[in-house]
């Protein structure tokens, strides 16, 4: 009876008991001889050819039990285990030609097989404590600063969850900054992880000026420094494979957008990474129903700012039918109802950013637009130059920008008109709707930039997007 309950724990519950807790970590002396790496070391999970030693350094801390020694792939009476991303997953495990299987959920993370093991370091590292180290000098709103406060209450807690439901600019970064600060001066780990590498290259500076004096990481697929050593680190949510309870403060930034919702292996690697005793705080503007249900039964604390920080309402979407568009589309011409607005808009001054579909609309729009705006580039997921487009479409270099979903969420410009070509595409779902709208108006001097849905018929999707921002701004005249 008791194995049949220990693997039903094992098929449905997350299991961290092999990584060392904070116990067994502060009971194993360091070796002196190997201090400088204990910051690189502490809280990852480490294949053997992640760790720079040479192989005697390497032999020593094993006799030396400083290292745990795990599995990397586990085989169960049910099928197999890997024990970075957790997928239990049958087709996503390969075999290679020796026999040897192999994970393919998280290969892209450097691949793992049966025939390796992933490494922890046992001994804590005492992170150094800076004392009011946030410079911002800037001033919250009395809805962050509601927001702020429960958001230092969490911090100050063990073991708490809060999520934070903020509309698109409503300013979450800084609601962060109180937080943060006692966070740092008690100190305190943390990590902000965020679903999209765009958004980690935007949020470094910005958390750079704010505390000076931390030391803190920018952890994504193309970053240089790839350490993760930092007090403070900033990372995509695919980073967290590789940590261990590693963090007193976690932060879940977007936590409702793609992949990190749909992929069980990211919410895995978040859940193990995050201390036991760990604060958890959860930011949105857009939450998932299970989010939604978990506040309606109590059992997720939420603190909800419905009211951009400079007091001006969400942009409320525009609908303009555009039947023609795929079958203008197709003869590489747009359709007269958009070439109509373009040249009847009424801000001709702010730029423009045009969301798409697909890669492939994207490319056929830019070249079409480029007859009528010769300042024009476009931009998707697998463009190598799409960090440089995006940085200078910000420094007005471009004036006008073609996307896809890639810049539906966490990046700011500060005067736009926004538009979505065929917004009834199954791509646009609600939260992508609402978070897209919510990339106009975002600046106090121009808080007004239009927001139009070109569609070839209503969706549920577009309808219910719409109401939600008439709610929220209806929420925010309240308060």
């Amino acid at each position: 009876m008791n194995k049949l309950f220990s693997y039903f724990q094992e098929l449905f519950f997350h299991d961290f008991s092999w990584i060392p807790s904070s116990l067994e970590r502060a009971t194993a002396p360091p070796d002196p001889r190997h201090e400088h790496f204990s910051a690189f070391l502490t809280g990852k999970l480490l294949l053997r050819n992640e760790i720079p030693l040479d192989n005697e350094s390497f032999q020593q801390m094993e006799s030396s039990e400083l290292l745990a020694t795990i599995p990397a792939i586990e085989k169960h009476p049910w099928g197999y285990k890997c024990r970075r991303c957790g997928n239990r997953k049958r087709h996503l495990f390969a075999s290679l030609p020796d026999g040897a299987v192999y994970c393919r959920n998280c290969i892209m993370m450097g691949r793992v097989s049966e025939k390796e093991h992933l490494y922890a370091y046992r001994p804590d590292v005492q992170w150094p404590k800076h004392v009011d180290a946030c410079q911002w000098n800037g001033e919250l709103t009395p809805a962050q600063q509601h927001a702020a406060n429960q958001i230092l209450s969490a911090i100050g807690k063990d073991s708490l969850r809060l999520l934070v439901w903020a509309v698109c600019g409503a300013g979450k970064t800084e609601m962060l900054f109180p937080g943060l600060n006692l966070a740092f001066a008690q100190g305190k780990r943390v990590c902000l992880a965020t679903p999209r590498a765009d958004v980690v290259q935007e949020l470094l500076p910005r958390f750079q000026s704010a505390f000076p004096s931390v030391e803190i990481q920018a952890l994504h697929g193309t970053s240089d420094d790839k350490s993760g050593s930092a007090p403070f680190i900033i990372a995509t949510t695919h980073q967290l494979l590789r940590f261990g309870r590693a963090f007193d403060v976690m932060i879940i930034d977007e936590i409702d957008a793609f992949p990190f919702h749909k992929d069980k292996s990211l919410t895995y690697a978040a859940d193990r990474a995050t201390k036991e005793t760990a604060a958890r705080i959860y930011l949105t503007a857009t939450p998932r129903p299970k989010h939604e249900r978990e506040i309606a039964r109590k059992r997720l604390p939420v603190v909800f700012v419905p009211r951009r920080f400079h007091g001006h309402p969400l942009p409320v979407p525009q609908f303009i039918t555009a039947f023609d568009f795929r079958k203008t589309l197709k003869h590489r011409e747009l359709s007269p109802k958009i070439l109509n607005w373009l040249k009847k808009r009424v801000n001709a001054d702010r730029q423009l950013l045009i969301f798409v579909p697909t890669i492939e609309d994207a490319v056929i729009v830019t070249d079409i637009l480029s007859f009528y705006i010769p300042s024009i580039t476009s931009v998707h997921a697998s463009d190598p130059e799409r960090s440089q487009k995006i940085q200078s479409f910000r420094d007005k270099s471009y004036e006008t920008l073609v996307t896809t979903t890639i810049l539906e969420r966490g990046v700011t410009f500060p005067s736009v008109d926004v538009l979505v070509f065929d917004s009834g595409h199954h791509v646009f779902d609600q939260a992508a709707l609402i978070q897209i709208a919510g990339r106009a108006g975002r600046s106090p001097d121009d808080p007004d930039g239009e927001v139009i849905f070109f569609h070839q018929g209503k969706t549920e999707a577009m309808v219910k997007a719409v109401e939600t921002i008439w709610k929220m701004n209806k929420l925010g005249r309240r308060m």
